[in-house]
C-alpha cells in the first residue's frame, strides 16, 4: 500500500480532485482527510486493531 499526501490551497481544485478520486474507490483508493487521521488512529487503538477502513470510521463516527 502506498500513501500520497497532497496539499491543495484552492477549494474548487480540492473538490475536483476529490470527485476524481472518489471514482477510484472501487479500485482500492481510500480517501482520508489529514484532519481525520489522528481520530482514526485513536479509534483503532480502542478497538485493538492496527487500522480500519476510513469508510467504516465514517459510518460509526456518530
Amino acid at each position: 500500500m502506498k500513501t500520497v499526501t497532497i496539499t491543495i490551497r484552492d477549494e474548487d481544485t480540492k473538490d475536483r480532485i476529490l470527485w476524481f478520486l472518489k471514482h477510484l474507490e472501487n479500485e482500492g483508493v481510500e480517501i482520508m482527510l489529514q484532519e481525520d487521521i489522528e481520530d482514526l488512529k485513536l479509534l483503532a487503538k480502542t478497538r485493538g486493531e492496527e487500522s480500519i477502513p476510513y469508510s467504516e470510521y465514517l459510518a460509526n463516527e456518530h
